[in-house]
């Protein structure tokens, strides 16, 4: 038995496992290129380290590509024929990875707060649960998981600011905005290179329609972020978000064009930030050319996948926007399948949100916009798994024609008190799109809430 650098038992007469498990921890958090590399050399230490398998899965799963389920398979064989000698923790940890690869989001969550609830310095549970938290929109315990652990450490651990950035993401999602500034900047601070604390402060920025401020805070070259990993796509997306609301369009596309672009290889493409970018620059009435092409290209090797629902609905809008429909509706058979054979969390949202969504995106991409939008879908409540969203707003019920001026700021709905968050895009005719050659948009809101707003100050 060995101690890794929280004081966390691993099972391993290794130290040299240890070392190397530290080691892809603190990469995995950093959003870091060595991770997988140092998981593998902690196997080679020891083959036998069922949190290396563990962890092995866990990077695997990451990639959201159903291409790597059979890698992920062997680390569960391998946990299966140790399962005698695992500690408690260990066996959790298998438990949550076993859930996870059966879609099953929910339960691999509960695992993870059951680790934290005897360890919460298991930095590892707390981001998985964290990431899982957000992807199946539950603020509320996005912020409880992490506040109940924030107690049990100190900057003298490792990876405090880590934890501090997560803290400030939670806060930000809840609306705690004030405060997720506060702990994104210390966490910043403590460590320049933590994507994610910069990244939540980027959503505080965004989310109080300080567009100007959070440009500069994005603003760096892209040779500073040369050693992370595709993550940083995103928060380059948050810096063309700035801009679009500032109107910068030639930025948005330079940024679009040498930027978020560099993280797209054989294997990978970045569908889902390119993709909502291009949509936004489209609502907005402006030429993105043949940008769709490579994001439709790659989309259509990925319509079987059905690791995520937020990754398909970007495939299902890469695939229509291209005019892939076709293509679109062939994802969406298979989705059909899915939700009708699968169990568990991502079958359900399949079922319930991600098939009518992709019916919808196409209907808009082929001009059908009132058949598209059914009136639970219009409902900004029913477009997310969460209705806990510190901000209702019922009493805003857009006909399908103007849903699309909303659509343009993903703050629209989350924060409707926001100036920046509401802005006028050109004029729809009956399709309610607006021509792809227009590169006008005013910046005088025209869309405004009609009533104050409790959780936050209306805007100046």
């Amino acid at each position: 038995m060995q101690l890794d650098s929280r004081g966390l038992e691993i099972t391993t007469a290794s130290a040299d496992a240890v070392r190397h498990l530290d080691a892809a921890v603190a990469d995995y958090l950093d959003y870091g290129q060595t991770a997988s590399a140092e998981v593998k050399a902690a196997l080679d230490a020891d083959p036998d380290c069922a949190l290396a398998q563990c962890y092995r899965g866990y990077l695997l799963m990451m990639l959201e590509n159903r291409a790597v389920l059979p890698k992920v398979q062997q680390a569960l064989d391998a946990l299966a024929g140790m399962a005698d000698d695992l500690t408690p923790r260990e066996r959790l940890h298998a438990e949550a990875l076993q859930a996870w690869v059966k879609g099953d989001l929910m339960n691999a969550c509960l695992a993870w707060e059951a680790i934290l609830n005897d360890w919460p310095r298991d930095v590892m549970a707390l981001k998985l649960h964290h990431t899982m938290a957000f992807y199946t929109g539950r603020a509320h315990v996005l912020r409880s998981v992490v506040s109940g652990v924030l107690g049990e450490w100190d900057d003298t651990i490792p990876n405090y600011a880590n934890v501090q950035g997560m803290y400030a993401y939670a806060l930000e999602e809840c609306g705690d905005y004030a405060e997720a500034e506060r702990w994104g900047r210390e966490a910043t601070d403590r460590n320049p290179g933590d994507l994610w604390a910069i990244h939540s402060v980027a959503h505080v920025l965004e989310m109080q329609g300080r567009a100007s401020e959070g440009a500069k805070w994005l603003d760096q070259p892209p040779e500073r972020w040369a050693n992370k990993n595709f993550f940083k796509a995103h928060v380059w997306w948050h810096g063309a978000l700035f801009h679009f609301a500032q109107e910068n369009f030639d930025e948005v596309f330079r940024i679009f064009d040498e930027v978020l672009t560099t993280v797209n290889s054989d294997k990978y493409v970045d569908v889902s930030n390119q993709a909502a970018l291009l949509k936004r620059l489209e609502i907005a009435g402006l030429d993105v050319g043949d940008r769709w092409d490579a994001l439709a290209e790659h989309s259509q090797t990925r319509i079987h996948d059905h690791i995520l629902p937020f990754r398909d609905a970007h495939f299902c809008l890469a695939l229509a926007a291209d005019g892939r429909v076709d293509m679109a509706r062939k994802q969406i058979d298979s989705l059909f399948v899915f939700a009708r054979e699968g169990d568990g969390w991502t079958a359900e949202t399949t079922k319930s949100i991600l098939i009518p969504l992709c019916e919808a995106i196409i209907a808009y991409e082929s001009r059908r916009i009132r058949q598209g939008l059914r009136p639970d879908l219009a409902d900004p409540q029913r477009a997310v798994a969460d209705r806990r969203q510190p901000c209702p707003a019922r009493s805003l019920r857009p006909d399908p024609h103007r849903l699309p001026r909303c659509a343009a700021s993903g703050s629209a709905w989350r924060a409707p008190c926001c100036r920046s968050a509401w802005r006028s895009f050109p004029a729809r005719g009956a399709t309610g799109r607006s021509s792809r050659k227009s590169s006008t948009i005013s910046a005088k809101p025209t869309a405004r809430p009609t009533r104050a707003c409790a959780c936050r100050p209306p805007p100046t």
